[in-house]
């Protein structure tokens, strides 16, 4: 079977309900973070938390379905911090690359617009997107050396920078 057309597209009025549907159950079962939608109102109010400035935020989709996520938040002083990159199980790994796809969507806008460094923050037993990060130019640094104005998670244990 051919594999389906996957398209990675900014994201619009509307996309709310698949961004939602995607996230949460990966927070919620693959994660095991007890969060709701509820908890996360950038979830509702994409334009004005994640689009402004340098920011902004993606949806990957396949028949229509969203089947992935990135954003960057635009944190000051050239920096960006990379937010809400998820792709359904199904579609994970080298076979579709939706991940891959997706950064480098980021990482190409995010040079275009002059952001001069990426930061992102990662829990300790995701090995999986250690692997991911590193491997596409990201390095390893100690939480003191985030910008201050950078957004930490309670979840985040674990902490990456790719200089543009």
């Amino acid at each position: 079977m051919a594999s389906p057309s996957i398209t990675i597209e900014r994201y619009s009025p509307g996309d709310e309900q698949g961004i939602v549907a995607l996230i949460v159950p990966i927070q919620r079962e693959e994660f095991g973070i007890a969060i709701s939608a509820e908890d996360q109102p950038d979830l509702m109010d994409i334009p004005s938390f994640y689009q402004a400035g340098a920011g902004d935020f993606w949806v990957a989709r396949a028949q229509g379905e969203v089947i992935g996520t990135i954003s960057m938040k635009d944190i000051g002083n050239g920096d960006v911090a990379l937010r809400k990159m998820f792709v359904g199980a199904e579609w994970r790994g080298r076979e579709f690359g939706v991940a891959k796809r997706l950064l480098e969507c980021l990482i190409e806008a995010a040079k275009a617009r002059g952001v001069r460094a990426i930061y992102l923050g990662t829990t300790a037993k995701f090995l999986a997107a250690h692997r991911f990060y590193e491997k596409h130019g990201f390095e390893l640094i100690d939480p003191e050396h985030l910008p201050s104005s950078f957004p930490l998670m309670k979840v985040d244990t674990r902490f990456y920078t790719l200089a543009l």
